[in-house]
C-alpha cells in the first residue's frame, strides 16, 4: 500500500514529515551578538554540506534537460488549491512551488537554502528568520517578498487543512522586518523542531490570491515560483506540467541535476489494474509496483520480453511506520480494547503473505518500524522511567510481557486465535447467538470495511471470512478516491486501511496523529479517533525532547503504549522501492538514502528512437 493519505497530502504540499523534540542545529557557530547565521538547519547534528557545496552528492549535476515523463495518478482531481480540505487536488501541483528551506533526502533530516539564502537562529531558539533570495520570481516575473511569506502563513493556519494549526501552533508571530526578511517568534524554546519545520513551507504568491476565496477549490492554474508551471489541464483526465526555462532557481546548490523533464504528464485512471495495462501496453513510462502478485507474476508481457522495460529493486532506510486496518474508535463498537485485540487475533499475516504476496512482505510490529525508535521486549532504563508515572493508568501486562502478536503456521487453520478472540468477546459482553455474535441487547456485531480501490479487495475480503467465523459480519466497500477522501476528512467509516507514517525524528506531526484533539477535527489525521490521556501526555514528551536519547525513549514508550491498546490491525511492510520503466531513462549511480531520487533522472535521447519503436509494435500486437 502506498503512504495513502499523510504522505499524498504532504508530497502535494512539497513537506518532508520530519518533526523532533530535538534542536534544529545550524551549521556554523554564533555571532558575536548570539545569532548563528548559516546556510542549513540539521536536527541530528550539523547539516553534512558546506555553504559553498556545488550540488546534492548523488545527482549528475551535467543531466541532459529534455523529453517527457508519463506517470499515472488514479482516481480524479476537481481542485488545484491542495490546501484546503475542500476538493480532490491535482497529482504534481508541488511542481509549481518553492519551500524556503529544501530537505536532503541523503540525511535523516537536514534541509538547506532555496527560497531562503540565509537563516539566523539566536541562541535562545526563541525565533528564527529567513532571508529570501534577491533572485527569487514567480512565474510573472514579480519578486517573491516577506509579504508572501507572511500572507501564506497566516492564510495557511486560518484557512488551510487542520494540519497546519497542528503542525505550527508554537508560533505566536510572523512578520516581515524588510522586504526580503520574514521572522517567525515562538511561544517558548521547548518545541526545537519549529525552525526546521517552517522551512518546509512552501510559499505562495499574495498579489495572485487577492480577490479568491482561498477556501475554494479552484480549477485556474495558480501561480507558482517553482521548477514547473501547469501547461494543460483536462480535470479529472489528466494534467501537464512544463518545466520553467528561466526558472530563477535553476543553478542552486539544491536544485542542479534535478528536475531534468522538459514535461510531466500525469494521466489518471479509475483503479490501479487498468493503470497497469496501461504501463504495459507504453501509454505510461514509469511505475512503483505496490503489489506483490504483480511484482512476482505481472510482469511477462511483450516489451518486457523484448527488453523495452526494465525493473528494479531499491533498497531504501525510510522507517516504514504503520500500515494497518485502522479501527474508527469514535464508533461505539470498537471502544472496549478487548473487541480490538480479538480482531487482532483472527487476522493471519502468515497466511496471506504466503498465498498473495508471495513471502515478500516483513509484519509490521511498531508504530516505527524500520528504526530504532521502535519498542521491543520490556522497558528497561529511560523508557521505564517515561513509563513510571503513568502506571496505574496502563495495563499492568505493559510492564511484565512483551508486546507480541498472533503468529500462524500459515496453512489458514487459525483455530487457537479463534478460541483466544471468543474469549475476549465473551469476556467484552458479546456472545454467539444463531452462529451470529450479538451484545446483551441483541444488537449484532457488524461493520464496513471502507476501501479507496480494488486492490485490497484481496486483503480485506480473506479477513471477512474470518470473521465470519466468530459470527461478525463485516462488508467490503470499495468507493472512488475522491469519494474516499470526502468519508474519511468526515470520520465516515468503520474500519479502511490507512498508513501512519513516520521519520527519524518524530514531533509536532504526533499531535496530528494521536491528540485528542484531533480526533475531534474533520481532515485530521487522527484516523483512528485516538483520545487518551496518557498517549496524550507522551506525545507532548517527544516533541519536547531535550537531546536524542530522550527522543528514543520517549517514542519507544509512546509507540509500547499505543501498541498495548490494539488500536489498529498491524498489517506489513517492505523495504525496497520496487520499480518499472520503460528503458529511455538515464539515472545517478547511487540513490539518496531516504528517497527514490526520481526527479534526478533524465531522459537518454540515443534511447527514446528504439523504445518509441518497440511501443508501436507492442501496441500493434
Amino acid at each position: 500500500m502506498d503512504r495513502r493519505r499523510f504522505l499524498a497530502l504532504q508530497a502535494a504540499l512539497g513537506f518532508a514529515p520530519f518533526g523532533t523534540g530535538l534542536a534544529a542545529t545550524p551549521a556554523g557557530r554564533p555571532d558575536a551578538d548570539g545569532v548563528t547565521r548559516t546556510h542549513a538547519l540539521s536536527l541530528l547534528g550539523e547539516p553534512s554540506l558546506p555553504k559553498d557545496f556545488p550540488h546534492w552528492p548523488w545527482v549528475n549535476p551535467d543531466a541532459p534537460k529534455g523529453g517527457e515523463i508519463v506517470l499515472t495518478a488514479l482516481g480524479s482531481y476537481d481542485s488545484l488549491n491542495a490546501f484546503i480540505l475542500r476538493g480532490t487536488p491535482a497529482v504534481g501541483i508541488t511542481n509549481i512551488y518553492d519551500t524556503l528551506l529544501k530537505p536532503s533526502p541523503d540525511e535523516a533530516s537536514s534541509e538547506y537554502a532555496h527560497l531562503a539564502v540565509g537563516i539566523e537562529l539566536p541562541a535562545d531558539r526563541m525565533w528564527v528568520a529567513f532571508t529570501l533570495h534577491e533572485q527569487a520570481r514567480w512565474h510573472d516575473g514579480r519578486p517573491v517578498t516577506a509579504e508572501d511569506v507572511v500572507w501564506t502563513f497566516e492564510t495557511l493556519r486560518q484557512s488551510g487543512r487542520p494540519f497546519y494549526r497542528a503542525y505550527w501552533g508554537d508560533v505566536t508571530e510572523c512578520v516581515p522586518e524588510a522586504p526580503k526578511r520574514v521572522v517567525f517568534r515562538f511561544r517558548s524554546n521547548e518545541n526545537r523542531e519549529l525552525a526546521l519545520i517552517l522551512g518546509q513551507m512552501p510559499v505562495l504568491p499574495k498579489h495572485w490570491w487577492q480577490g479568491r476565496d482561498f477556501a475554494r477549490p479552484l480549477l485556474d492554474p495558480p501561480l507558482g515560483s517553482g521548477p514547473y508551471r501547469i501547461e494543460r489541464q483536462e480535470p479529472g483526465r489528466s494534467i501537464v506540467y512544463r518545466r520553467v526555462e528561466d526558472y530563477w532557481g535553476r543553478d542552486l546548490p539544491v536544485m542542479r541535476g534535478t528536475n531534468n523533464w522538459d514535461v510531466i504528464r500525469y494521466e489518471y485512471f479509475r483503479d490501479n489494474t487498468v493503470a497497469f495495462e496501461a504501463f504495459k501496453a507504453g501509454q505510461i513510462d514509469f511505475r512503483t509496483e505496490n503489489i506483490a502478485r504483480d511484482w512476482a507474476t505481472g510482469y511477462d508481457f511483450p516489451a518486457m520480453r523484448r527488453g523495452l522495460v526494465k525493473r528494479d529493486e531499491i533498497r531504501h532506510e525510510l522507517p516504514t511506520g504503520m500500515q494497518a486496518f485502522v479501527l474508527n474508535l469514535r464508533r461505539p463498537l470498537f471502544q472496549d480494547a478487548r473487541v480490538r485485540r480479538a480482531l487482532i487475533e483472527v487476522f493471519d499475516f502468515e497466511w496471506m503473505n504466503a498465498n498473495l504476496f508471495y513471502g515478500s512482505y516483513t509484519r509490521t510490529a511498531s508504530y516505527f518500524s524500520n528504526s530504532d525508535l521502535a519498542s521491543s521486549g520490556l522497558p528497561q532504563g529511560a523508557e521505564l522511567a517515561v513509563l513510571e508515572p503513568f502506571r496505574a493508568q496502563l495495563p499492568p501486562a505493559l510492564f511484565t510481557e512483551e508486546y507480541k502478536l498472533p503468529v500462524t503456521d500459515g496453512s489458514g487453520n487459525n483455530r487457537d486465535a479463534l478460541r483466544r478472540a471468543l474469549v475476549l468477546l465473551r469476556e467484552a459482553g458479546w456472545t454467539v447467538r444463531d452462529r451470529r455474535l450479538a451484545n446483551a441487547q441483541g444488537q449484532p456485531f457488524q461493520f464496513e470495511i471502507l476501501l479507496n480501490g480494488p486492490s485490497y479487495e484481496r486483503v480485506a475480503l480473506p479477513y471477512v471470512q474470518v470473521l465470519e467465523r466468530l459470527g461478525i459480519t463485516a462488508r467490503v466497500r470499495t468507493i472512488d478516491p475522491a469519494q474516499y477522501q470526502v468519508r474519511m476528512d468526515a470520520f465516515d467509516y468503520d474500519m479502511t486501511i490507512d498508513v501512519i507514517p513516520q521519520s527519524l525524528s518524530p514531533g509536532n506531526e504526533q499531535r496530528d496523529f494521536f491528540s485528542c484533539e484531533k480526533a475531534r477535527e474533520n481532515g485530521s489525521q487522527n484516523v483512528a479517533g485516538i483520545c487518551d490521556p496518557v498517549v496524550e501526555q507522551l506525545v507532548e514528551q517527544v516533541i519536547n525532547a531535550p537531546d536524542r536519547d530522550a527522543l528514543v525513549a520517549r517514542t519507544r514508550a509512546l509507540d509500547r503504549v499505543l501498541l498495548w491498546q490494539n488500536y489498529v490491525i498491524p498489517n506489513w511492510h517492505s523495504r525496497t522501492f520496487r520499480i518499472a520503466y520503460w528503458d529511455k531513462f538515464g539515472r545517478p549511480p547511487r540513490n539518496p538514502r531516504y528517497a527514490l531520487g526520481l526527479d534526478t533522472w533524465w531522459i537518454e535521447a540515443a534511447r527514446v528512437g528504439t523504445v518509441e519503436e518497440g511501443r508501436r509494435a507492442v501496441q500493434q500486437q
